[in-house]
């Protein structure tokens, strides 16, 4: 295996600190980055002590200043990024805010996209490099009270299309992953209600365990996935087909 650099964002939790957990278990060096810069420390605290390299960056992909900072200081040393961070700011259109519109696009979408062109000059100039986009299942069908959401996350599998295309001479493919629902801390907050639905609809009738989901990035990111770029890997249990 060859060693490479990788970096996540929105790193401090949830699917972007079990990516990191599993990369460094492959032995790759990781770069966390996200603005929890307390839980950063822990995460990268919990790699180093199992024999593991990685660093923390403060990040905040809202912030052109600070995307600009990062690819300043790692841009020409990242191999794979995995574009990681986002929110949420659910709520029926009708009565959406723009500030929860913007706030949601300009952070799962234009962040991707910020942190995507801050590293791919230096894959670009190594004539290799992975860039894996976290998508998200309501992306390929839509969702009701979250058309921000949604909306972004649709963007960012046209952005992995759009950027597959642009970068594929230079040995560099761009995939994503659409997750559905999976065992993390926000959906441990629903309720016994919301959790049955949202089972009922899973033809594999539970919710997915991360290491499921770290499986397929990681994939995407090997010497093996080399001729699959542009893809969409759907990991919801058969939530959308």
């Amino acid at each position: 295996m060859t060693k490479r650099t990788v970096l996540i964002t929105g790193a401090s939790q949830g699917i972007g600190r079990a990516c990191a957990l599993a990369f460094a278990a492959s032995g790759h060096r990781i770069v966390a980055g996200a603005r929890q810069t307390g839980k950063l420390a822990e995460l990268v605290e919990e790699i180093r002590a199992n024999g593991g390299e990685a660093e923390a960056v403060s990040l905040d992909v809202l912030s052109q200043t600070s995307v600009g900072a990062l690819a300043r200081s790692h841009g020409k040393a990242i191999d794979i990024l995995v574009n990681n961070a986002g929110i949420t700011a659910d709520g029926l259109a009708i009565r959406m805010r723009d500030a929860d519109w913007s706030r949601v696009l300009e952070t799962n979408l234009t962040g991707g996209f910020r942190c995507a062109r801050a590293v791919m000059r230096g894959m670009m100039r190594r004539r290799w490099g992975r860039i894996i986009n976290v998508a998200s299942v309501v992306g390929l069908s839509g969702n009701a009270g979250q058309a921000n959401y949604s909306a972004s996350k649709a963007g960012l599998i046209g952005l992995t299309k759009s950027l597959a295309l642009e970068l594929a001479a230079r040995n560099i493919t761009v995939n994503a992953v659409a997750p559905g629902f999976f065992d993390t801390a926000m959906t441990a907050r629903l309720a016994d209600g919301q959790r049955e639905g949202i089972l009922a609809g899973i033809p594999l009738g539970r919710m997915g365990r991360l290491e499921e989901l770290t499986a397929a990035v990681c994939f995407l990111a090997s010497d093996e996935a080399g001729y699959i770029t542009g893809h969409v890997l759907n990991v919801s249990g058969g939530l959308y087909m």
